[in-house]
């Protein structure tokens, strides 16, 4: 069918504008009076006009095509603002909403209406390369066609889409020195890699003096006798032994010549007195500033600092705390590095925990400043003491009080409080009764119980009253749920300083389920949030392992 293209220019506006206004302005505006700007213009103008009157309101834009800009001509909203937000979805549609309630306009081109304006379809639907169409005629069917070729519909925006756009906390990046949302990462999305440039790097990455160290004196291995060596070196025996064989401040002897050929060293670096400058730093004074800002209480370093690298180790016996975050801004900065075991790992005095390590032979001072820096003013680790506790064991249900089945739950329970130390002080058995349930609390708490895990009676079951039943008895702060199996269904609360846990029943088939993981926790007087244990999702699906070697396994971690 032949458009009709006989309507006057004078006859036709976009918003407040002539059509060759508009087409000006559009030109201007955007480089060029692209097709999809004229068409937009429409659409924008149509969906001004049904808004109610004196409102303050928003746009969402479902392209990054042309059509943004027609809103940002047009409307008060621009990306800049933060009021037009644009929702890729690769749709020529957009909406004006009411920003106080989300009710609003949506006006989207309609193929289903193009038939009488086929240059529009060929534009649209790109059934025509670009160069062969007639850009006069696609205009002028736009011109008449106008808003009639979109469909319109009232609209309701998701309540998140209403929340106004915040930056929330600035950091200062500690790779490139630039503030940025702190909520991007440890240091900024530029520095981790989404720069869009191919040959642009943060200031301090572009000094090859990094790159190549001090100037050092270096010398073959024969000629090195009775010279003293600046840096460790290492040996390796092939399944035997790794470890430093020559040490830093070590003078070489003939027989050294020998043992520095056996472990492939032809070459070494000695001291001759030179200056290295104090803009550069050794690797084993490095590795000294970095244990002195990572250990926290209950860290010590495990030996002499070797090859750059210092090993820290439990004092005594708890719950591995580690800064994540910290952690992670440390471990941007080219150049450094440290190691930990999972944060919340149960660990034994004298066990290693983390070890950390300058990379090059020197390290840059500023950079090394910069890593120390991201680490922040508190210790990055800490081992929390884990405190026995008098302990209550509730176990519930109707069946186990009546005989009708052994109770296996108190052993299991028992056994896993004891082995931190904990005295059981009551064990008791109740029926799915809540009043019972609540009574048998409080006098547990009477006894004075800091600790009380329960069992059963914490699923959907009608019978299920635990939980009602602890709320009677005073148990506040109650999370239900979390993501672990086994022990999906476990829960935390607390009754003034007396913490509880709930065990599901799951724990009588599985060696190892979500109390095992809650346990050092609640004993290391650790809070638990619900953030916290959302965390637990990634790596909560226990393998059910036939041979359980937990906690040397990935559960929970």
């Amino acid at each position: 069918m032949k458009a009709t293209t006989d309507a006057s220019p004078r006859d036709v506006y976009i918003d407040s504008f002539t059509f060759e206004e508009f087409v000006e302005m559009a030109a201007r505006f955007h480089g060029y009076a692209a097709p999809g700007l004229i068409l937009g213009g429409f659409m924008v103008a149509e969906a001004k006009r049904r808004l109610p009157e004196g409102i303050l309101f928003d746009a969402v834009c479902e392209t990054s095509w042309c059509l943004p800009d027609c809103i940002q001509m047009l409307t008060p909203c621009t990306i800049g603002n933060g009021w037009l937000k644009i929702v890729h979805l690769g749709l020529y549609a957009m909406s004006l909403y009411d920003k106080t309630n989300g009710k609003g306009v949506r006006v989207a081109v309609d193929p289903t209406k193009l038939a009488p304006y086929p240059t529009i379809a060929e534009w649209l639907l790109k059934l025509k390369p670009k160069r062969e169409q007639d850009s006069a005629l696609l205009r002028q069917e736009m011109r008449v066609a106008g808003h009639s070729i979109c469909e319109i519909r009232e609209v309701d925006i998701r309540e998140e889409m209403l929340s106004k756009r915040t930056k929330g906390r600035i950091a200062i990046c500690p790779v490139c020195g630039q503030a940025y949302p702190s909520r991007d990462g440890a240091v900024c999305r530029f520095c981790q890699g989404e720069s869009p440039y191919s040959d642009f790097q943060p200031e301090i990455q572009q000094d090859e003096t990094f790159t190549h160290g001090p100037k050092l004196r270096m010398v073959k291995a024969e000629e090195a006798v009775g010279q003293t060596l600046m840096h460790d070196m290492t040996g390796i025996a092939p399944g035997k032994t790794k470890g430093a064989v020559f040490h830093r401040k070590q003078k070489l002897d003939v027989g050294d010549v020998c043992r520095l050929h056996r472990i492939g060293r032809f070459h070494v670096y000695v001291e001759d007195n030179q200056n290295v400058g104090e803009e550069w730093i050794h690797e084993d004074d490095a590795a000294k500033a970095m244990s002195g800002r990572l250990i926290g209480k209950g860290i010590i370093e495990a030996g002499p600092v070797r090859e750059g690298k210092v090993t820290l180790r439990a004092e005594h016996d708890g719950l591995l705390l580690v800064d994540t975050a910290a952690l992670e801004r440390f471990n941007s900065i080219p150049g450094v590095m440290c190691a930990t075991r999972h944060n919340f790992s149960v660990v034994k005095e004298g066990q290693d925990i983390a070890a950390a390590r300058a990379i090059p032979l020197f390290i840059e001072r500023v950079r090394l400043n910069q890593a120390l820096h991201g680490l922040g003013d508190a210790p990055t680790l800490n081992i929390a003491k884990i405190t026995p506790r008098k302990t209550g064991i509730l176990v519930t249900g109707t069946e186990v009080f009546q005989g009708l089945v052994e109770d296996r739950f108190a052993p299991i329970v028992r056994t896993k409080v004891e082995s931190f130390g904990c005295e059981v002080v009551a064990t008791e058995v109740v029926p799915d009764d809540r009043e019972r349930i609540a009574d048998t609390v409080r006098d547990m708490l009477e006894k004075g119980a800091e600790l009380i895990i329960t069992t059963a009676g914490l699923s959907v079951d009608p019978e299920d009253v635990t939980r009602k039943g602890l709320v009677d008895a005073g148990a506040t702060d109650l999370l239900y749920g979390v993501p672990l199996l086994p022990g999906a269904m476990s829960l935390l609360a607390r009754a003034g300083d007396c913490r509880i846990i709930g065990v599901p029943a799951c724990a009588l088939y599985y060696k190892t389920t979500s109390f095992d993981i809650l346990l050092p926790r609640v004993l290391a007087d650790q809070p638990v949030t619900r953030r916290d244990l959302a965390s637990l999702g990634h790596g909560g699906f226990c393998h059910s392992c036939k041979n359980c070697t937990y906690p040397k396994c990935s559960f929970a971690k």
